[in-house]
């Protein structure tokens, strides 16, 4: 299959294949990122690249296509996610491609085949100059982003050594996001004995057992995270998101558990995180026994040196520094050693809606963009 004509019609063929997240997806028949997969490795393939698929979890692989040339030992990373979010309640048809009013409509046009099409297109119209490229080039479509970043931390954990420099595609209108905060997700929880509701006295109940240590936590968690405070991010963050107990109004609660959403600057995670900070709390009141604590799902903080030899060059060709509220796939490459930040065409907004798009301006404006950095490794 020929590489399209254009990046419009290279991010439809994108959209067009089904690519969403079995994670996000629970029951709704989600066919995961091979079938994408497959169609970037051709693509780089026509770009000049050896490519590989690199399984991550059954069936769902990461693709990696090296460049040749470059005469640095450590290379520079375009770091794509292959998968999308549920489609269940979209407006447009998801994987239509539809091009109306100068824009492009379907799951993945803003996060994050839209910064995959930029990319891979710049790859294109430089794929007979690449081999001049100081530091060998990579481009890898990451999975399972939307759900843990499975696809990341796979890949910085055999590859990490091998990158000088990542830029993870997000939209972010072609701003450099250097830092942003984790996130991790505690459940709490507390076990009772359910009896019948007219006899509370024979039971234990789960829900009234948890409430008031959630308060003391709550009070203590909030005294204690400013001291984490980071100078361009803020300070850490708790919210309580959920909580549910209990089977029927006249049952007595057998259990009840609590969501606690943390925003982690890089201070607490070096810390111990605040999984520590609530096993602390928890010890200190001596409720481990009755208490328990285990994570739902966490991703790592983003904080990269803005001196950083790569940032220098995205700012050389307009680019602002920036943070961002929310996380990606490249909290998780740094974690591995890649320096590593967020930056792609086109606006956080969009990303997830009903009716997701990427104007066609932006997606030409991010194609020359990136095709832009990487001549700035040119020798």
């Amino acid at each position: 299959m020929p590489f399209p004509g254009s990046p419009s019609a290279l991010l439809q063929e994108l959209i067009r294949i089904p690519s969403v997240n079995p994670d996000c997806a629970p029951g709704q028949g989600a066919s995961g990122e091979m079938a994408c997969a497959v169609r970037v490795g051709e693509l780089l393939r026509a770009c000049g690249a050896e490519v590989t698929l690199e399984e991550v979890l059954p069936g769902r692989p990461n693709v990696i296509g090296r460049f040749p040339g470059g005469k640095k030992n450590r290379g520079i990373l375009l770091a794509p996610h292959l998968d999308t979010v549920s489609v269940q309640g979209m407006s447009i048809d998801p994987f239509g491609g539809e091009i109306r009013d100068g824009k492009i409509f379907g799951r993945g046009a803003s996060d994050t085949k839209g910064t995959m099409a930029a990319m891979l297109w710049a790859l294109f119209q430089m794929r007979e100059n690449l081999s001049r490229v100081s530091s060998p080039v990579t481009f890898v479509g990451l999975m399972g982003e939307e759900a843990d970043q499975p696809g990341s931390k796979h890949f910085a954990a055999r590859h990490g050594a091998d990158y000088e420099f990542a830029v993870v595609g997000e939209p972010t209108s072609l701003e450099t996001v250097h830092a942003h905060k984790g996130c991790v997700w505690l459940e709490i929880s507390a076990a009772g004995r359910a009896c019948h509701g007219s006899t509370p006295e024979r039971g234990e109940n789960a829900i009234r057992k948890l409430l008031p240590v959630l308060e003391e936590l709550l009070a203590s968690l909030e005294a204690q995270l400013p001291a984490y405070r980071d100078a361009v991010l803020g300070s850490p963050t708790v919210s309580l998101g959920m909580i549910q107990g209990g089977s029927s109004p006249n049952i007595v609660a057998a259990e009840c558990r609590a969501t606690l959403d943390f925003r982690e600057t890089p201070a607490l995670h070096q810390a111990g995180g605040s999984r520590r900070l609530v096993e602390d709390f928890l010890a200190s009141r001596g409720l481990t026994q009755s208490i328990s604590v285990s994570v739902l799902g966490d991703s790592c903080p983003l904080l990269t040196d803005p001196g950083t030899d790569g940032i220098l060059r995205l700012q050389s060709i307009g680019s602002t520094l920036t943070t961002a509220p929310w996380f990606c796939d490249a909290g998780r490459l740094a974690e591995g050693g890649i320096p590593s930040v967020a930056c792609g065409p086109g606006s956080i907004a969009q990303a997830h809606t009903k009716d997701e798009f990427l104007s066609i301006q932006d997606l030409e404006d991010g194609a020359v963009f990136y095709q832009r950095f990487l001549e700035t490794y040119q020798i």
